[in-house]
C-alpha cells in the first residue's frame, strides 16, 4: 500500500514509528523523518514554535502542500498526524484534486484549546477522525477514540526506588530549548543531584552545540523515557513530554517560557485553566491537577529550586499517575494501523 504521510513534528515521527512497527507493508511517501526513507521534504525543516518563527516557513509550506496534493494521486490513502496549521490546508488541497482518496487524521487539532472552527474543516475533509483523548468526542462528534500513543511507548511506571537523578526536558523545538536551557543550567547548579539533560534525537551535533552550549555538568540522554526512568524528579516543558512524565510516574513541574509577543497572543486567545495535558485531562474528569505549572517570569532558578525542595514523593505521585493510565486506557498505534489497512 502506498501511504501519503504528513508528519512534521518530532513527536509525530515518534508516533509514526510505532504505527509502522505494526505493519511493514506501508510504502510511505510525503513529509517525515529521513530515518523512514526519502521524504519529499524532511520534517526537520518544519520544526519551529511560535508566531514569529513560523513566518519564514509559510512559503515553503505552501509549496510542500502543492507537491503533496499532487503526490496523493499515486497513493492509496493519506495519514495526517497533528500539525493542523499545515495538515488542514493539505487535506483541503488533496480533496480538491483527489476527492475519492481516504484521509485519516490522527492526533487531532486541539480545538479544546483554541480555534473551535477547525472542527468543521476536519470533519469536511477527513474520512477517519481519530482522537487520542477520551474527552475529544465532545468536540468532534464523528471521531473515534483510538487510545493514546504515549501508552504505546510507556508500558510501566518507574520504580519507586530513588536514583538521585533529576531530569531536565527543554523540549524538542529549537525555540523551546533556547528559552529554557540557561535557566535549567543555573537550576542544576543549585541541586545536589546528578542532572540529566534530554536532547532530541533529530538534532545534529552542530545544532546541539549551538542550542545547548556546554553540557559537561549534565549526563546527556537522547531518549525521554530512559532519562525519566532514571530520575526521581523532572523539570519539563509544556507539551507531550509533560504527559509522558506524568504517565511514567515521575514527580515533576511543568515550565513554559516563550517570546513575549507569542505569550501575549497565546494568553489572549487560549482560555484553558491548565497547559499540562495531564492537568487538562484531570480537569475534564473533575480531579485535582497532577503537576505544578510555572510560566514566563515564574520560570527562574529560585522558584524551580523551591518546587524541587517541596516535591511530593514518587509513591504519592504514582497514585495519581495510575488514575491517569486508567483514563487513557490503552495505546493507539495498533488501532491506527488497522484503520489504515481497512
Amino acid at each position: 500500500m502506498d501511504l501519503l504521510v504528513s508528519a512534521l513534528e518530532p513527536s509525530s515521527n515518534i508516533h509514526l514509528e510505532e504505527i509502522l512497527k505494526h505493519n511493514n507493508h506501508f510504502d510511505i511517501k510525503g513529509i517525515f523523518d529521513e530515518r523512514f526513507g526519502t521524504p519529499i521534504v524532511p520534517s526537520k525543516e518544519f520544526s519551529v514554535m511560535g508566531i514569529i518563527d513560523v513566518i519564514p516557513k509559510i512559503l515553503k509550506a505552501k509549496q510542500a502542500i502543492k507537491k503533496l496534493a499532487k503526490l496523493s494521486l499515486v497513493c492509496d490513502k493519506v495519514l495526517l498526524i497533528d500539525a493542523p496549521a499545515f495538515n488542514i490546508p493539505l487535506a483541503r488541497a488533496i480533496k480538491k484534486i483527489n476527492p475519492e482518496i481516504k484521509i485519516i487524521y490522527y492526533i487531532l487539532p486541539k480545538v479544546w484549546v483554541w480555534r473551535k472552527s477547525r472542527v468543521k474543516k476536519v470533519e469536511k475533509y477527513c474520512d477517519e477522525i481519530c482522537s487520542i483523548f477520551p474527552f475529544e468526542n465532545k468536540y468532534y462528534k464523528t471521531s473515534k477514540y483510538v487510545g493514546n500513543p504515549l501508552l504505546d511507548i510507556i508500558d510501566s511506571e518507574k520504580d519507586i526506588e530513588e536514583s538521585g537523578n533529576v531530569a531536565f526536558l527543554a523540549g524538542s523545538r529549537k525555540s523551546e530549548i533556547k528559552s529554557l536551557i540557561t535557566i535549567f543550567k543555573e537550576t542544576a547548579k543549585k541541586i545536589d543531584k546528578q542532572p540529566i539533560i534530554v536532547v532530541p534525537k533529530h538534532l545534529s551535533q552542530e545544532e546541539i552545540d549551538d542550542l545547548y552550549g556546554d553540557l559537561s555538568k549534565f549526563k546527556i540522554c537522547y531518549d525521554t523515557k530512559v532519562a525519566l526512568m532514571q530520575s526521581d524528579f523532572a523539570f519539563v516543558c509544556s507539551g507531550t513530554a509533560s504527559l509522558e512524565t506524568a504517565l511514567l510516574g515521575v514527580p515533576s513541574v511543568i515550565v513554559y517560557k516563550a517570546k513575549k509577543l507569542d505569550y501575549m497572543v497565546a494568553k489572549f486567545i487560549i482560555k484553558l485553566k491548565f497547559m499540562g495535558l495531564a492537568n487538562i485531562i484531570f480537569d475534564y474528569e473533575g480531579l485535582t491537577p497532577l503537576q505544578d505549572e510555572l510560566v514566563q517570569s515564574q520560570v527562574n532558578p529560585e522558584i524551580l529550586l523551591e518546587k524541587y525542595n517541596n516535591r511530593v514523593s514518587i509513591k504519592d505521585f504514582q497514585k495519581d499517575s495510575s488514575t491517569l493510565r486508567e483514563i487513557l486506557h490503552s495505546g493507539s498505534a495498533n488501532n491506527i494501523s488497522a484503520i489504515i489497512r481497512d
